[in-house]
């Protein structure tokens, strides 16, 4: 397929990769506010996660069973209109969030919430092999792994800009004095975002690029036993994900913890999803056709790197505030970062050992922030978004793995399980109320544990097909 500008068309396409990023991670905030605002169970207050991912789950399976039963959608579409289509879904939803506002509808607010994850459903079905069709499909893991990394820094950057847009700056500090109401302003501008670059893309000379493969009918692909067990770890890994740091606020408010307001806790958040961000511009080092010398290099120079950006976007926000002081709970994180990129050396960019390597440090953060208390226990939780942040890439290839023509029925159902992120974070919620909020992360402890689990069962079961992702 040829393009005139493929770099330009590139650029316009991973826009969307950024919003994914950016809402996701701006929920955390939502969360935080609604809780307070609305009285607000820590069960309850998790239904924001739900909303949003039971959407991602409702349309891909809705797009599923069109595939099988009628035709493929995008195929009667086109991938560019597919993905105006989802972006003008979103629109909607985040203008549903002004109505509700006005009524203060909690209900509402999460019907609209689903919306939006409704449209990044069909965003997130298009957008990865509309990236790939963006020139030779055996260059396609480089042009997605750089959509991975804008996607990462709009985790990073999300939950700090609509602080600013709800609180009036970028630290939060007006503790819910302006009410549900100050939700409408950066849903708005979202809503107005989306539009603009729905124009943008209608008006754009993109390709024209539509899929030829037909699902296979039947449900013939869960045969494989590495991607039944794949759908369990894309379930627990998008729930635990999320789940950490969704409760994240609630637990800084305990007085044994930080004794902090949910509204002074975003710089942690930006932290979390920033640990996501270093994870995986790091892990995209392997994509791209380098020597192994400079790869080992890089493996190094480039968590640095991204840990020196996530510090910039945050000395920004303190700067704002005359409060530098705070910058060395930033710093004070480094030594984590050091932990990850030793970790990343002993997987050798070998899919199922990284997995099990990441797991297994991961599950050993969690064990190590329920039994300490203060500002190491939260780092500790903070940690599981570096361990995460290749969990995704990792369990989707070894899944995959050996499919043949099961291959896109097989992308579908891992899609679907990210109706994890619907279940997990109010299990843990539950879990708090029941409880303690601390010991909630033990349910943290056992998604780790599944994850290396399946590290551990998936490469003996690609052994036992002759296939081996470890050479």
């Amino acid at each position: 397929m040829e393009t005139t500008n493929p770099g330009r068309s590139l650029a316009t396409i991973v826009l969307v990769f950024f919003f994914w990023g950016f809402v996701a991670a701006s929920n955390t905030v939502l969360i935080g506010l609604f809780k307070d605002g609305f009285e607000l169970t820590q069960f309850q207050s998790q239904l924001v996660d739900w909303a949003f991912y039971a959407a991602y789950f409702s349309g891909s399976l809705v797009y599923f069973l069109l595939s099988v039963f009628w035709r493929d959608p995008l195929n009667a579409l086109g991938y560019k209109k597919g993905l105006i289509l989802g972006l003008i879904i979103s629109a909607i939803g985040s203008l549903g969030f002004i109505p509700a506002a006005d009524i203060q509808s909690y209900g509402l607010m999460l019907a609209s919430l689903f919306v939006v994850g409704l449209g990044f459903s069909l965003q997130q079905i298009v957008a990865n092999p509309y990236v790939i069709a963006l020139g030779n499909p055996k260059t396609g893991a480089h042009r997605v792994s750089l959509a991975g990394g804008i996607n990462s820094f709009g985790t990073a950057i999300g939950p700090l800009l609509v602080s600013y847009a709800i609180f009036g700056n970028i630290t939060g500090e007006n503790k819910f004095d302006l009410g549900i109401e100050s939700v409408q302003t950066p849903y708005l501008y979202l809503a107005v975002a989306f539009v603009l670059v729905a124009v943008v893309l209608a008006l754009s000379k993109l390709p024209k690029v539509t899929s030829t493969e037909k699902i296979e009918k039947g449900i013939g692909a869960l045969k494989f036993p590495q991607l039944r067990w794949g759908m369990l770890a894309i379930f627990v890994y998008v729930g635990v994900e999320v789940a950490i740091q969704s409760n994240l606020p609630e637990l800084m408010k305990q007085p044994e913890m930080l004794g902090l307001t949910s509204d002074n806790t975003v710089h942690f958040i930006s932290l979390y999803w920033g640990s996501l961000m270093i994870g995986r511009w790091t892990g995209a080092i392997a994509a791209f056709n380098l020597s192994k010398q400079i790869r080992k290099v890089l493996m190094t120079v480039v968590p640095i790197v991204a840990y020196l950006v996530l510090l910039g976007v945050n000395y920004i926000k303190f700067s704002a505030i005359n409060d530098l002081e705070k910058m060395n709970e930033l710093y004070s994180y480094a030594p984590f970062i050091i932990i990850m990129i030793v970790a990343t050396y002993i997987g050798q960019e070998k899919p199922a050992r990284t997995l099990m390597v990441y797991g297994i440090i991961a599950l050993l953060m969690m064990l190590a922030g329920i039994f300490t208390e203060g500002i190491i226990s939260i780092y500790f939780f903070i940690s599981g978004g570096l361990f995460c942040s290749i969990m995704w890439p990792c369990i989707f290839s070894l899944s995959l793995a050996g499919l043949g023509k099961y291959t896109n029925q097989g992308s579908a159902f891992l899609i679907m399980m990210i109706l994890g992120g619907a279940i997990i974070p109010p299990m843990q919620g539950a879990l708090a109320d029941y409880t303690s909020i601390h010991n909630s992360y033990w349910i943290s402890v056992v998604c780790f544990a599944i994850i290396v689990w399946y590290g551990v069962r998936v490469k003996k079961h690609l052994a036992q097909q002759g296939i081996s992702y470890e050479d």
